[in-house]
């Protein structure tokens, strides 16, 4: 099969397309013009905030083979470098550290600031001689990767053609906008990742609906059931799921979160949960929020890196660790039961003629709303 003729059927409206061909879940090839299309050229999430909390902090990203380096100024400020020296091309950094003084290479020993500009450049004009007129300082600071920070989630666009972030995702930025206050991570316990045997967008597409919840999620069904969900779509930016019934949890005496402030009455027993395209998968509650990153590592395996936020800080809130703690494990527990899904889709598409599947124009309005938005950043990859 063609895979540049594949597309048009994607295209469809739900109530007659198929879903993408199964070269998208298999091929190395394709994987490698997805990294390009959809993966470079838009905002893709690839790490947190509070990974870099205080001045100086540093952390390396392998992004989809591309060296990363996320690092937080004296200002404050988050600024995502290529993790490769303008000298000779060595790695900056290897593990996450704190960054004392500059970022030094280990090779030759060139120097950088938090900010990027090449500070030192010893014997590079010959033994003792620090400067050379043909090495301008100025033209050689380190290769800035365009970054936007919401959510606390960090995303970049490594090709640098897409419109700003508040453009590209304004519609998901006005949805919630009541949500725009101060997020505090919940602490050890509230992060954690799982390694899933699969490509990264079936990842997407299973968090983005609802269908599966009364034989994949019987506990959570139990209470938030199948009819009380609707379905969250826009074209081209991000789909998901919504639910009336959200249900706080409650420790032993009857104590829950504290609420984030100015909610409307929407949020009372309602919530939401979106894939932000192409990589970002957000939830939004009453009392907690929480964010995943999905790190495509090859075209069947994928890390799902998953944080836990809260209204209050841990600092502010010691009598709720444990609370925390249950929250994550529930959370965890839902998660895990996704992954016999995602990875037995995964073994599926190895079936040769499969044809991408049909979508119910009911219930899966969100996922053929990705796989249209995949689609079309391939053919227009394809097209320039």
């Amino acid at each position: 099969m063609n895979k540049h003729s594949t597309l048009s059927s994607v295209l469809a409206d739900v109530t007659v397309a198929n879903g993408l061909p199964n070269e998208h879940y298999v091929d190395p090839a394709v994987f490698a013009e997805e990294k390009k299309s959809v993966l470079y050229a838009n905002w893709s999430g690839i790490g947190f905030g509070k990974d870099v909390p205080e001045e100086g902090d540093a952390k390396p990203v392998d992004f989809l083979g591309m060296p990363l380096l996320i690092v937080r100024d004296r200002d404050g400020e988050i600024g995502v470098f290529q993790n490769t020296c303008r000298h000779r091309g060595m790695i900056l950094v290897d593990t996450p550290r704190k960054i004392g003084g500059a970022i030094r290479c280990p090779y030759h020993s060139w120097c950088y600031s938090l900010k990027g500009e090449l500070r030192a450049t010893p014997h590079v004009g010959g033994p003792g001689q620090n400067k050379h007129e043909d090495v301008n300082r100025d033209d050689l600071g380190l290769v800035r990767v365009r970054s936007h920070v919401w959510r606390d989630v960090i995303f970049v666009n490594v090709d640098g053609n897409a419109p700003a972030f508040e453009e590209a995702h304004g519609a998901l930025l006005e949805r919630w906008k009541e949500f725009e206050q101060p997020l505090h991570h919940g602490g050890e316990t509230s992060s954690f990742k799982l390694e899933v045997k699969t490509n990264w967008k079936l990842a997407v597409e299973n968090y983005c609906e609802s269908y599966h919840l009364p034989w994949v999620h019987p506990g959570l069904n139990s209470y938030s059931r199948l009819e009380d969900h609707y379905n969250i779509e826009a074209r081209g930016h991000y789909s998901g799921q919504g639910t009336l019934v959200y249900r706080q949890l409650t420790d032993q005496d009857g104590a829950t979160f504290p609420d984030f402030e100015g909610l409307s009455d929407k949020w009372d027993e309602g919530a939401e949960y979106v894939a932000l395209y192409p990589n970002v998968l957000l939830g939004v509650q009453r009392d907690h929020a929480f964010a995943i990153v999905l790190e495509p590592v090859d075209h069947e395996n994928t890390v799902e890196h998953i944080e836990l936020y809260y209204a209050k800080s841990v600092e502010d809130t010691p009598q709720h660790d444990g609370l925390r703690a249950s929250n994550a494990q529930l959370w965890k527990t839902v998660f895990e039961e996704d992954v016999f899904v995602v990875e037995g889709m995964q073994k599926g598409r190895h079936g040769m003629l499969f044809d991408g599947g049909r979508f119910s124009p009911a219930m899966d309005g969100p996922t053929h709303n990705f796989h249209h938005w995949v689609a079309t950043q391939i053919e227009s990859g394809r097209a320039e």
